[in-house]
C-alpha cells in the first residue's frame, strides 16, 4: 500500500503514520464504504484496524486504487472497538 501523507490536517504526533498504515494491513481490518450519493472520485471510506502494537484505530480515507490518503484518524471509541472485535470473531 502506498500512503500519501502530504498536507495531513490532523495531528500525526499523537497517532504516528506507521500505526495508521499497520491498521490498514491488519488481516482483520474492516473497510466500509458510506451509503451516499455523489461523485465517486470524492468518496470517503472508513477503516477499522489494529496496529502491530495492538492500537485500535479508526480512519477515514480516500483511494484511487493505488494510493491511500488518510483524511482523519483517531483511536477507536469503545463502541467501535466492540464492533470490530465482534466482526473479527464472526470471521475467524
Amino acid at each position: 500500500m502506498d500512503f500519501d501523507w502530504i498536507g495531513v490536517t490532523f495531528n500525526l504526533t499523537k497517532l504516528p503514520p506507521k500505526d495508521i498504515e499497520e491498521s490498514f494491513e491488519d488481516p482483520f481490518s474492516i473497510k466500509l464504504l458510506p451509503d451516499e450519493d455523489g461523485d465517486s472520485s470524492e468518496t470517503r471510506y472508513y477503516n477499522f484496524g489494529k496496529s502491530l502494537g495492538g492500537r485500535a484505530i479508526f480512519a477515514v480515507f480516500w483511494t484511487d486504487g493505488k494510493r491511500y490518503r488518510v483524511i482523519f484518524a483517531r483511536d477507536m471509541s469503545n463502541g467501535e472497538h466492540d464492533f470490530f472485535e465482534r466482526t473479527k470473531a464472526v470471521e475467524a
